[in-house]
């Protein structure tokens, strides 16, 4: 019943997703591309390719993921490593995060996520009595870090805190004392501040945070933006179609700021409805790691859940107003192929690992 559940949610969000890229994007795809339909249909071409992820990792017995796990790895260390060298990686957005193969691209800091947790998962059954101890945390901590390092070089924050952060979820419900994440966490928000004294586009972000309408052409347009869509749509929106700051006024709208056109075309109501989707997910997935078949399997539910809802929290806090802008796309909403792929294909080894809590019952 409840892998039924997880595949229900996750195809009505990815159908919606559609429908919200279609309306969001075919404005600028007429615009830039002279084809109304350009993102749409590739963004149907990755739903399709992402299903069938989906579907082949929900038949692949996630224990394979353990006895390769430092295969999957390395490779995705050497990718974020590749990925900085200039000829292999491709700027877009002013981050050489991708690699581009032609008809599609691929970002490796999207991998890195599910090959860190999966390692993550691994190293925490295997020592999960000895985690109260701060040195057999290290290795985890360490291989974090460093990603986390690889990743800002690109730079791509907002990847690198939803990586790390997934983590960090998954040592709260390991036996690590709590009393270290009070260093961990003096220790992160020092790290936070250097970063953004490094880069001074990351202060402007903070500042058009903390006020929009300082540099409202600027730093803060794309804020500024996003609230004028969400305004309008009150209670049910204006209707599917109907959306005002599609039209050249919200830049990218199909992408990062895809919510904000959802709220606008269907209001308050229509928002609730697609929180309400992701929280379900949410809650359905939790509820199945508790009776996972071990304890790798378990931690492997709760970093894969952890980094879609922290994702997705951070989206939906950036549309509205709560977080600095942070270039984080909606979990299987947002237009972006590599992203739906992965975030898919991972929803099919959450599947494969709740279909083998039901054959234990």
């Amino acid at each position: 019943m409840k892998t039924k559940k997880i595949t229900i949610l996750t195809i009505i969000i990815v159908i919606i997703g559609l429908i919200s890229v279609y309306s969001s994007s075919y404005i600028w795809a007429l615009y830039k591309y002279d084809d109304a339909l350009y993102y749409i249909k590739r963004q149907m071409i990755f739903a399709v390719l992402g299903f069938i992820a989906m579907f082949v990792t929900s038949r692949i017995d996630y224990h394979l993921y353990k006895k390769y796990y430092k295969f999957i790895l390395i490779i995705c260390f050497l990718l974020l490593i590749l990925v900085l060298i200039p000829g292999l990686g491709v700027v877009r957005g002013g981050s050489r995060s991708w690699f581009n193969f032609g008809i599609f691209a691929l970002q490796p800091s999207e991998l890195f996520k599910i090959g860190i947790i999966i390692f993550s998962a691994v190293y925490m059954e295997k020592h999960y009595y000895h985690m109260k101890k701060i040195r057999y945390s290290l290795p985890v901590l360490l291989m974090m870090g460093l990603g986390f390092l690889l990743i800002m070089l690109q730079p791509d924050f907002g990847s690198g805190v939803v990586m790390a952060c997934s983590v960090i979820v998954m040592m709260i419900v390991s036996p690590f004392p709590f009393r270290y994440f009070v260093g961990l966490g003096i220790l992160g928000v020092i790290g936070i501040v250097i970063m953004i004294l490094s880069a001074p586009y990351r202060m402007e972000r903070i500042l058009s945070f903390l006020n929009p309408f300082q540099d409202p052409l600027g730093s803060g347009f794309q804020a500024i933006q996003a609230l004028y869509a969400i305004g309008p749509g009150g209670l049910l929106g204006v209707g599917f179609d109907k959306s005002i700051q599609k039209h050249f006024y919200l830049p990218e709208p199909q992408t990062d700021f895809i919510f904000a056109i959802i709220a606008e075309e269907f209001g308050f109501i229509g928002g609730i409805i697609v929180i309400g989707l992701y929280t379900s997910l949410f809650k359905t997935v939790l509820k199945v790691s508790q009776n996972a078949p071990d304890l790798f399997g378990g931690f492997l539910m709760i970093g894969i859940i952890s980094m879609i809802g922290i994702q997705t929290l951070i989206n939906l806090g950036v549309v509205v107003g709560l977080f600095p802008v942070t270039g984080v796309t909606l979990p299987l909403m947002s237009y972006g192929g590599t992203s739906l792929v992965i975030t898919l294909m991972s929803i099919g080894i959450l599947i494969n690992i709740s279909k083998s809590c039901h054959d234990m019952l």
